[in-house]
């Protein structure tokens, strides 16, 4: 299982508007900037998706998602793990997805209160 140490995050992602980018260090030691877009709660555990940036530090145009397990230790340090279960790795995938649409939900719903 792949540990990815980050700084610690989640009090400074609960400012909504807030553009938190993380770099993580891969097993291969390789380097990759990502921008997160949100931390969830499911069945009691945390995750976090992360969306990898391209070269010139702008989302990348494939989509892609990195979800990863999400945990803090007593001294407030983030960590990130591989989801190895395939099933609670679908689960995770099933429920980013529901906040997706949730979140386009939210987006349509502001705009019909900006055209009154």
């Amino acid at each position: 299982m792949g540990n990815y140490n980050i700084d610690n995050l989640k009090e400074d992602f609960a400012d909504e508007d807030a553009d938190i980018r993380v770099t993580l260090t891969l097993e291969d030691d390789s380097e990759e900037e990502c921008r997160i877009l949100t931390i969830f709660d499911m069945d009691g555990n945390d995750y976090i998706a992360l969306l990898p940036l391209d070269e010139n530090g702008d989302d990348n145009e494939e989509g892609e998602v990195y979800l990863y397990r999400y945990e803090e230790d007593e001294e407030g340090e983030a960590s990130l793990s591989d989801i190895e279960d395939e099933d609670e790795y679908d689960a995770v995938v099933d429920r980013f997805d529901e906040l997706l649409d949730e979140a386009e939900w939210n987006v349509l719903l502001d705009d019909d209160d900006d055209e009154e």
